[in-house]
């Protein structure tokens, strides 16, 4: 596919025979199963994902890639093209009676926030498998006390099991990035695991807590909490919040609504 690769849109296609066969292994993918691509690009996962499937949806941004996909991929299987930003995409309306399977090669540009994104939506998501930045997969699985560990790592961890599975070097795309990618699997949790009165309170403590890591709760939960209603939680106000575990969160969220 003659297509020069747009630094806006954060492209960088996977070429690499071996990783593309490693990557479709990881996911294997069946006949009856919903799955999603998100960028499909230039087709690399999206034809031996197709073949396998025979039926599947791809959320691509450039218009430009659209034509060419479709035709490339006419006698593979049935493709359903969604030319529109992944960050606004609704999900859950492909869904039916089956749960999606979500792939992709996430512009890392985007990638953070279009993980949110799919957290809002995993209610109707049974797994997703992504190429990301390999600091993002180690922010998203890093435990509390690691320097990696942080508000990714907090809600990726309240809503999904977080399983890296290898890493991917920058010559398996075109043009090379000049970071080190790495494939991670995340399965939803059937049931968050730590109770919490409103999600949303929880997300807004673990943002302001974040806010300023270096400090300490004291002072980043100021006007949220004060150190009476930290202490009630079980939670040592001078602690700072690399340090707190998911329980703690919620044991903060929870005092909040107190």
């Amino acid at each position: 596919m003659n297509h020069r690769a747009r630094k806006r849109f954060g492209q960088n296609f996977l070429h690499d025979p071996a990783v593309i066969q490693r990557i479709v292994a990881a996911v294997a993918p069946a006949p009856g199963q919903h799955l999603v691509e998100i960028g499909p690009g230039q087709g690399a996962i999206t034809r031996p994902l197709l073949a396998a499937c025979g039926e599947l949806d791809v959320v691509e941004l450039d218009r430009d890639l659209v034509g060419p996909l479709a035709e490339r991929l006419a006698d593979v299987g049935t493709l359903h093209i969604h030319n529109t930003d992944a960050l606004r995409f609704d999900f859950c309306r492909l869904a039916g009676d089956a749960r999606l399977r979500v792939v992709g090669n996430l512009p890392y540009n985007i990638s953070t926030p279009l993980l949110f994104h799919l957290l809002g939506q995993s209610g109707c998501i049974e797994d997703m498998h992504f190429m990301l930045q390999k600091e993002v997969v180690a922010r998203m699985a890093a435990a509390p006390g690691s320097g990696d560990y942080g508000r990714l790592s907090v809600m990726i961890q309240y809503h999904c099991e977080v399983i890296p599975l290898f890493g991917i070097g920058p010559g398996a795309f075109r043009p090379a990035p000049k970071v080190e990618s790495a494939f991670v699997r995340l399965i939803p949790h059937p049931r968050p695991p730590v109770e919490v009165k409103d999600r949303a309170t929880l997300e807004h403590v673990v943002r302001k807590a974040f806010s300023q890591r270096r400090k300490t709760l004291r002072n980043t939960l100021r006007g949220l909490l004060d150190e009476d209603a930290i202490r009630a939680a079980g939670v040592d106000p001078a602690a700072r919040a690399g340090t707190l575990d998911l329980q703690q969160f919620a044991a903060l969220a929870d005092q909040v609504i107190e």
